[in-house]
């Protein structure tokens, strides 16, 4: 049995509708101020802020997305290939969950969208229910237990990783024998740090996206043809 773990980024989602942040044409390219708010500090300090942000929740695609391809290609392996198969995932949308790899094999780096956390007593809830709050005519929900802010379950600008997923998915790299980092610039760090570390461990490191990464070097293959059909053949041949 070989460990496969691969590292999921923005690009494996763009498929699903999802934009990506970075690349060419991404959010943060097109639109600097959206950066703002999902930016800690501004959030936690400035009420606009946090209206505005609400809103944007309310109007992203990310909630409404379907697994593409390339997730249904990542699940179909976990459950047929007989291989050790683990994901880490820049992603916030779930989309490898909803398409079948189970929760407990997904490490999800930057949190979900899919819950709120309070910021002040940390109860959990779903974005569902904040988000028909919003409609009902709370421009800013707060707590119903305590009363704090309410923020997404995602990692803002200005937050820390969780250092427990953190240290899962170091262990997961220096594991692996096939490492693939699929749809992500590699240059976020330290999600992208773990490409090397899998490397620097005797993995085999095979990158999958539309521009050059950081670590193309390391790398046994790189691949630049579109996700949607390059995983699911990738994946078929390390069967």
């Amino acid at each position: 049995m070989t460990m496969v773990a691969i590292l999921s980024g923005a690009g494996i989602s763009t498929d699903s509708g999802i934009p990506d942040y970075r690349g060419p044409n991404g959010l943060w390219r097109r639109d600097p101020e959206a950066e703002r708010l999902v930016t800690y500090g501004p959030y936690m300090a400035d009420p606009e802020v946090r209206r505005r942000s609400w809103l944007m929740r309310r109007d992203t695609p990310v909630l409404t997305a379907e697994p593409n391809a390339a997730h249904r290609a990542i699940a179909a392996f976990e459950r047929t290939s007989g291989h050790a198969l683990r994901v880490i995932t820049q992603n916030v949308d779930g989309l490898h969950q909803a398409a079948g790899v189970p929760d407990r094999k997904v490490f999800e780096l930057h949190g979900t969208v899919r819950s709120v956390v309070c910021t002040a007593c940390h109860a959990r809830s779903p974005m569902a229910e904040a988000l028909e709050r919003l409609e009902a005519g709370e421009p800013d929900p707060a707590c119903r237990a305590c009363g704090g802010i309410l923020k997404p379950a995602t990692v803002m600008f200005g937050q820390r990783l969780d250092p427990v997923v953190l240290g899962d998915a170091m262990s997961v790299a220096k594991a692996a024998e096939v490492f693939l980092a699929v749809g992500t610039s590699l240059q976020v760090q330290p999600a992208a740090s773990l490409a090397g570390i899998a490397a620097e461990h005797g993995a085999r490191l095979i990158i999958v996206n539309a521009e050059p990464t950081p670590y193309d070097a390391l790398a046994a293959e790189v691949v630049r043809e579109p996700i949607g059909t390059a995983l699911p053949a990738l994946l078929e041949r390390l069967r």
